[in-house]
């Protein structure tokens, strides 16, 4: 049998969200399915690191998708076409678009619906292309795998779908996500705060991410408790980000702030281990990886109580109103000043991280695309 996979965005330089969930999920795919072909659809000269195993194909198709109009193209014209010659049984699209040219089953993962319920946070031609094509491709994919109940109720009740066509599949938390010894732990923080403790935030920096509050947040804690910790914000300036420079700009303590870019995996999973707490208070989460990560890693964690990040976190976390940043302020607090909490909430994560596993995803998603696939392709 012929599987295709979206690959679009297994690239070189960013792994992030739906890269992730497409690399960790392709790779176990192709290794356990050794007797099928997997056709990987990239729109741009494929890195050699993702041909996961001889079973694997890469196929690149014009244009690289930087723009609606050309992800509109890639979608409708060349996939369209390389579908009609390769004739896969099915495809599998981690990024939530599919071609409605197309016959081909679709397996659609959809990770969240941030674009429908935030008007501001995309430009208006990528929040209009979004919130077509996406609607229009959860009507036509054969099912829908989404990565929490929240994201599956959301689904349902935004588009009108049947509850039965959707998988929730989960994501998964790869091993490198482990706790640290105390010495590792102050060698990394040498390396990235000067050995001063941290809170942590990861994530590219974008208006979903709410950066700007959790900035004014760690100010105000600054101010209230003169505690010796400063912020570390892991993602690259990704879109809509000047409102976090300005508002960086603006703080007493900003000098506390370091802005450390894109980290690659084995970079992220020591600066996570080594972490006082993770900070993450988006606004809109589908799933919310990094508080897993946290929770693997044995470090406390602060979390929005919006979308799906309260489901992910349970009680593992101190659950906060996004928009409020005095009460994020007293979370920090309260995480800086109990070591008795710090460890509590480590230990309940780590029990609870057990859940989240990518083998586990990884044959959800294989059931799902074993119900819709064309044998006889």
């Amino acid at each position: 049998m012929r599987i295709a996979v979206n690959a679009r965005f297994l690239t070189p330089h960013y792994i992030e969200g739906i890269g992730g969930f497409t690399g960790e999920v392709a790779r176990r795919l192709a290794r356990d399915s050794p007797e099928h072909e997997f056709l990987f659809f990239f729109d741009r000269r494929c890195d050699p690191r993702f041909i996961f195993a001889g079973n694997v194909r890469p196929v690149v198709l014009w244009p690289p998708t930087r723009h609606p109009l050309l992800l509109l193209w890639w979608f409708e014209h060349s996939l369209a076409r390389a579908f009609a010659r390769y004739q896969p049984a099915a495809f599998l699209s981690p990024d939530g678009f599919l071609s409605l040219r197309s016959s081909v089953p679709t397996l659609l993962v959809i990770h969240d619906l941030a674009f429908e319920h935030f008007r501001g946070h995309l430009g208006p031609l990528e929040r209009f292309y979004c919130r077509t094509m996406v609607r229009a491709a959860a009507r036509r994919a054969a099912r829908i795998a989404t990565v929490s109940a929240f994201s599956k109720r959301n689904i349902v009740e935004t588009y009108g779908l049947e509850a039965g066509k959707i998988d929730v599949v989960s994501n998964g938390i790869s091993e490198g996500f482990t706790p640290l010894p105390p010495d590792e732990q102050q060698r990394v923080r040498q390396e990235v705060s000067g050995g001063t403790p941290y809170f942590l935030h990861v994530g590219a920096i974008q208006p979903r991410k709410n950066v700007a509050t959790l900035l004014r947040a760690f100010d105000l804690f600054k101010q209230r408790s003169g505690a010796n910790v400063k912020l570390l914000l892991a993602g690259r300036l990704a879109w809509r980000y000047r409102d976090v420079l300005r508002t960086h700009g603006a703080m007493a303590h900003r000098g506390e702030v370091v802005f450390l870019d894109y980290l690659p995996g084995p970079q992220l999973e020591r600066v996570m281990a080594s972490a006082l707490a993770l900070a993450c208070v988006s606004l809109h989460e589908g799933f919310g990886l990094p508080v897993a990560e946290a929770m693997a890693c044995g470090v406390p964690a602060i979390a929005s109580d919006r979308s799906a990040l309260a489901e992910i976190a349970g009680d593992a976390a101190l659950l906060v109103d996004p928009l409020d940043f005095e009460a994020i302020a007293t979370a920090l607090q309260r995480i800086a000043a109990s070591a008795d909490l710090r460890a509590e909430l480590a230990r309940r994560g780590r029990a609870r991280a057990a859940r989240f596993n990518w083998d586990t995803t990884a044959a959800a998603v294989w059931r799902a695309l074993s119900q819709i696939a064309v044998p006889s392709r």
